[in-house]
C-alpha cells in the first residue's frame, strides 16, 4: 500500500486510531516493564545487602560470647 502524504499513513486506510493506540499501549506496557524491573531489582540488591550486614553483625557478636 503507497501511502500519498503523511497524514494519508498516519490514518492507515481510516484504522489509524486502532493502529496507533495498539502500538502506544505496546510501549507502555514495555516501559513500565522496564521501570518495574529496575525497581525489583534495586530492592532486591537492598535486601541482600541487609540480610548480608545482619549476618556479620551475628557473626560478630557470636564471637564476642565465645
Amino acid at each position: 500500500m503507497q501511502w500519498g502524504s503523511l497524514e494519508n499513513f498516519l490514518e492507515m486506510g481510516g484504522y489509524g486510531f486502532f493502529v496507533w493506540s495498539s502500538y502506544g499501549m505496546c510501549v507502555a506496557i514495555v516501559v513500565a516493564e522496564l521501570v518495574m524491573g529496575r525497581a525489583r531489582r534495586r530492592r532486591a540488591l537492598a535486601e541482600v545487602a541487609r540480610e548480608s550486614q545482619l549476618a556479620a553483625q551475628r557473626a560478630v557478636a557470636a564471637q564476642g560470647r565465645s
